[in-house]
């Protein structure tokens, strides 16, 4: 049986994320890494609205205009001037090389979606089949945030593992309740607020954002 334009759409847009999240692996500029969390974040909007419109959710138009103001549009305007700021240009090299990062990351793909297939089962949503790209989303996001040394680009990883979390919510549940959203959304805003000032504080006394400065200071 042949799917509904907006699930067809849908499901276009779970495979955009899921490109998405393997360019976060192998991007190495910050400002690369900033813009592909805005189109990330713009996926998972439109995406969103789809579900919405096709399912006749209305809370989940909220959560996608929330998505839009936050994740593609504030957000990155505080990284953009972060950036501007502290005047970095390149992330530093990964821990692990950007090709072994790669082969990593397709490992964790086979088993997000091994992983997800009986959870889909149980699901009763039309957009259950998205549940293994959005848990393989998490996965990804989780490598990027463990492999880089630069501060922001961990944060980036970090944000960008919750897009996948939402995106699994709503793949598996219709999300969930637009004030337990908006507790989220505050919570990200307010770390990434404090995290802004952890990240003049380390500039300010290493001159650098790399976080093996801290390990040094640890050890002494």
């Amino acid at each position: 049986m042949t799917l509904p334009l907006p699930l067809q759409l849908t499901n276009l847009l779970a495979a955009i994320l899921l490109l998405i999240a393997f360019a976060l692996l192998s991007q190495r500029r910050i400002i690369g890494l900033i813009t592909l969390f805005a189109w990330q974040g713009l996926a998972l909007a439109l995406s969103t609205t789809l579900v919405a419109l096709h399912t006749k959710q209305p809370h989940l138009l909220a959560s996608a205009g929330l998505t839009l103001v936050l994740k593609v549009g504030l957000l990155p305007w505080i990284f953009f001037r972060l950036v501007r700021r502290l005047d970095i240009e390149r992330d530093v090299e990964p821990i692990i090389n950007i090709p072994t990062t790669m082969l990593i990351g397709i490992v964790l793909v086979i088993f997000a979606f091994n992983l997800a297939q009986p959870i889909s089962a149980l699901a009763g949503t039309v957009t259950r089949s998205n549940l293994g790209i959005a848990m393989a989303v998490v996965l990804l996001s989780f490598l990027m945030m463990i492999s880089r040394r630069q501060a922001i680009a961990q944060v980036i990883g970090f944000l960008a593992m919750e897009n996948g979390l939402f995106f699994a919510a709503t793949s598996a549940t219709y999300g969930m309740p637009l004030v337990v959203e908006l507790g989220i959304a505050l919570d990200v805003l307010v770390g990434v607020f404090v995290l802004v000032i952890f990240f003049f504080q380390i500039r300010e006394t290493f001159e650098s954002l790399d976080l093996r400065h801290l390990e040094r200071l640890k050890e002494h």
